[in-house]
Parts: C-alpha cells; structure tokens; sequence
C-alpha cells in the first residue's frame, strides 16, 4: 500500500483527509502540533496511521520525526500540504505584524521546507504532492492582505512544481477551496466561535469531508493524469463586485 504524509491533521480538512486515504487502504503520517488528537485519530483509525506531533514550522522538529518513521511509513508516495492559517481580519493599515510573519512561516516557509525535503523520495516513487491553497490566492477581499498572498504562493508555487518536474512522472495539484466550516474562522478571531458561527449560517459551505473527497480522488487518478488546479466553492458563495469608495 501507498504512503500519504498529510501535515495539519489535528483538525478540519487534515484530520478527514487521514480518515479518507486510510479509509481507501493508504498508510498515513498524520502531523500536527496537537499530539492529544493525533493519538486520537491513530487509536481511531488502527495501525493504518502513524502519528508524529510536531510545530510545522520546526525545520529540526520535523526531521527529528522523519528519523522515528517506522515501516512501512518511511517512503512517502503522496505529500498533503495541508498545513495553514489566516490570522486577523483587519485591513492592512491596522494588520498585526506578528500574525503576517506567522502566516508566511506556516503557509510558505514550513511548506516549502516540507515540499523540498520529501521531494527526491517523491520523484525516485514517481509519486504526488496536493497542496491545499484557497480561492483567496485569485480572488482578493478586504482583511484578507496576506492570508491572500502566503495562498497565491502556494498556488504559484505548485505551477512552478509541476513545471520543473515534468518528465518525472510526479503528479502536483493545487486545491483551492471557497468557504469550508472547520475551525479556521475560530482561529482567525482568536477563538471567536460566534464569529465563525455567524460566517457560515445559512451559506451551506463546504465540510473538511467534501475536501478531503477531492484530495482522495485526485490522489486515486490514473498515473498519466494530472490534475493542475481545482477549484471548489458552495454553490452560495460567489465572486465578490467590485468595491468603489465614493466622496
């Protein structure tokens, strides 16, 4: 069986993504910082996964955990970069510097960091890398600054993959989802369940299990199919006009 390594899998999409591929007979590296769910989700779902707490943003943390992979969990076939955050909802003129720098830390550095050092495994398994942007990388809003451009990254940064990897046989896909109700909105406001509460009553969004459906079929497509870019959104979400400030 096929190996998947899916970082941010404590909660939301991350944590449905280890139930959907484990659930399809894949062995799972589930990582996360919250030890206490991994453990959870690895009583849960049996000897399928394999769980390795972690700060993604830890380079050393996250060798430290490669170096303890048991088998058969060691050659990883398919990378899950599911791993982010948005913090605060502020303009950029008002925006906390501290949340920017931990946005960038997260949703580029340590996904990077992730991507390159699994990557020769990846291309010597002729394997696959999902990585999990938004429709906020190609549709800006206000507050959104760089929660935004840390996803643009991400969906850029997946293209410029699959360029350079061409001929190798690996497959790279960027999922870039509208409003999904997980724990994203809470975290955003620093725990504000009522602010997430109120974001989705009424809008039908999408649930981390949709998501984690999409990975799982785009992960079981045929060797010589690649799927470059998705994008998903509920059918009560749509673009945004434009925004005209008058006199």
């Amino acid at each position: 069986m096929p190996t998947a390594f899916v970082t941010g899998a404590t909660s939301g999409i991350g944590a449905a993504t280890v139930r959907a591929l484990a659930g399809a007979g894949w062995h799972v590296v589930a990582t996360g910082r919250r030890a206490e769910r991994l453990e959870a989700l690895a009583a849960e779902l049996g000897e399928r996964v394999h769980p390795a707490a972690f700060d993604v943003r830890d380079a050393a943390a996250f060798e430290a955990a490669l170096g303890a992979l048991p088998v058969p969990f060691g050659d990883v076939d398919l990378l899950v970069n599911n791993a982010g955050l948005a913090l605060g909802t502020a303009p950029a003129q008002r925006a906390d510097l501290d949340e920017w720098r931990t946005m960038i830390d997260t949703n580029v550095t340590a996904l990077a960091t992730v991507t390159h050092r699994l990557l020769p495994g990846i291309v010597a398994r002729r394997g696959a890398i999902i990585n999990l942007s938004s429709v906020a990388a190609t549709y800006p809003y206000s507050g959104g600054n760089v929660y935004g451009g840390t996803k643009a990254f991400v969906r850029q940064f997946s293209l410029g993959l699959r360029s350079d990897l061409g001929g190798t046989g690996v497959r790279v896909t960027s999922i870039e989802p509208g409003m999904v109700e997980t724990e994203f909105t809470v975290v955003r406001t620093g725990g504000d369940q009522g602010a997430s509460d109120k974001l989705y009553a009424g809008a039908e969004p999408m649930t981390a299990e949709d998501i984690a459906a999409t990975i799982l079929w785009v992960a079981s497509q045929p060797a010589h199919l690649n799927i470059n870019t998705l994008e998903l959104m509920p059918v009560r979400q749509s673009f945004a006009g434009f925004a005209v400030a008058r006199e």
